[in-house]
């Protein structure tokens, strides 16, 4: 059955960076012109879009508050573009602004960097002009282009601007896991994690039978095992699932090495199971009926129970990790702030409140003490604290073949952890470029590529791409990765 649904607001490019949008963008500064544009920085280079090459779009000036001469609207069909040259540029790392106005609601745009695939950038709702910090771009020497496809379109483009992007400064992070009590292995793992953070990447691969074929096509295996709880959801199991991932998790283990679950977690109540939302879709919003916000604001409820039944069924399956000795990097509530699964589906104070909920029943009641917490989502508005996470991470499925390292979702993750959290490429579909991690200066801690067709059909990811990447000096293979649960012990 297909699980994925690609994640827009993670979409990344291959000569610039997975680029997202960063919420709360803003127009210009109270108490200045409106006229004037939005502000950007004092080095920065302006690119207006009615001076580029238009195709199915037109220059409009009705709307107040753009720059230059007017703007560029009317990306209503799926070619409709506008290029902008930048001429005589030095060439090098530059971080980009795109000036734009959505007043029609949050659209998506297509971006090109000299003809190749950009990815998209999400741009969030706003009546007035504002500035979106897009991540960097890795531009040549000379003339370059900049192309706006139009995506989801109906927006209006003002102008990109530029600037020189400034030396990324040392690394905060200290390895300190939150949960005091970490075992000996949880904290030798992060410890691990920590050290080769900005010196390499470790590889990784979502389920086993993908794993298998790695090891059959390129003679080598990935570092990290990805692996789900999905079948052991009391809502699964008692429509006649069996989970069979912690046993693969406890062999993983034993061959030397590292593990991280997520949980596609089955709603406890209320599944629709009818064609199109069967019981199997139920961890996504739409197969349910299970109000996350109205079982949390009711400890008394029913709901509010199943939701701790579900969470120490879970409990026991992590338990029997905890009793081997394996550390786990634990992502549940992923992709929450995309709202296509239930816990994320009544914004962001609920699902806040259930992470908190299950950290303090997992480490308080049950005493799991071999979790490392991976917070998976970008918004600061979603984020439960610094005392609850200790990795932050993104998923991004940029269009196939397209390897950019996504530097713009890797700065906002630094940001949101301010350089004190690891940062992790917790799902991809197409494996960023290693050499481009190093030219963009993107330190991501490890990738986990997607299973079935992400890897195997050649077109996300080409073989000669793996055998790029598995070869790589600077990523980390299973077989290179040590002793993690002994480290620095």
């Amino acid at each position: 059955m297909t699980m994925r649904t690609p994640i827009r607001t993670t979409l990344a490019g291959a000569a610039l960076v997975g680029l997202l949008a960063t919420t709360g963008a803003t127009a210009a500064t109270a108490g200045e012109d409106p006229a004037a544009g939005p502000p950007v920085g004092a080095e920065a280079e302006v690119y207006e879009a009615e001076d580029g090459e238009l195709a199915g779009v037109e220059v409009d000036n009705t709307a107040p508050g753009f720059s230059g001469s007017g703007y560029v609207t009317g990306f209503d069909a799926d070619d409709d573009q506008v290029t902008i040259t930048i001429p005589e540029s030095p060439g090098g790392l530059h971080e980009l602004t795109v000036h734009y106005r959505t007043p029609s609601g949050q659209k998506n745009a297509v971006l090109l960097l000299n003809g190749s695939g950009m990815g998209e950038i999400t741009l969030p709702e706003t009546d007035e002009f504002a500035a979106l910090p897009a991540g960097k771009v890795l531009l040549q020497e000379g003339t370059n282009t900049l192309t706006v496809r139009s995506g989801w379109g109906w927006y209006e483009i003002d102008a990109i601007s530029l600037e020189p992007a400034a030396e990324r400064p040392p690394h905060q992070v200290t390895g300190e896991p939150v949960n005091p009590d970490a075992s000996p292995e949880a904290r030798s793992l992060l410890g691990y994690l920590t050290d080769h953070y900005g010196n390499g990447i470790l590889s990784g691969q979502q389920d086993m039978a993908s794993i298998e074929w790695i090891e059959e096509n390129l003679g080598t295996s990935p570092a990290i095992a990805g692996l789900d709880l999905m079948d052991y959801s009391p809502s699964r199991v008692e429509r006649g699932t069996v989970g069979v991932d912690v046993d693969h998790a406890l062999d993983w283990d034993e061959g030397g090495g590292i593990t991280t679950f997520v949980w596609h977690w089955n709603a406890p109540s209320g599944l629709i199971d009818e064609p199109g939302n069967e019981w199997w879709r139920g961890f996504y919003t739409e197969a349910t009926t299970f109000d996350v916000e109205a079982a949390l604001a009711d400890p008394t409820s029913e709901d509010y129970g199943l939701l701790l039944r579900d969470i120490d069924a879970i409990a026991d399956e992590l338990q029997r990790l905890e009793d081997a000795g394996v550390p786990v990097l634990w992502r549940p509530l992923h992709e929450a702030e995309g709202g296509w699964f239930w816990w994320g589906a009544k914004g962001a104070e609920p699902a806040k409140e259930l992470w908190r909920l299950m950290y303090d029943r997992l480490t308080e009641v049950h005493g799991l003490d071999n979790l490392i917490w991976v917070w998976n989502s970008v918004d600061p508005e979603w984020y439960p604290g610094d005392d609850v996470v200790d990795i932050v991470s993104a998923d991004s499925y940029p269009p196939p073949g397209d390897h950019g390292p996504l530097s713009a979702t890797y700065d906002q993750l630094v940001e949101l952890g301010q350089d004190r959290k690891l940062v992790a490429l917790t799902e991809c579909g197409p494996i960023p470029d290693p050499d481009l991690l190093t030219a963009y200066r993107a330190d991501w801690s490890w990738f986990v590529t997607w299973s079935g067709e992400f890897l195997t059909d050649g077109n996300w990811n080409s073989r000669e791409h793996l055998e790029h990447v598995y070869s790589h000096p600077d990523v980390i293979t299973l077989d290179e990765v040590g002793d993690f649960k002994n480290h620095g012990r």
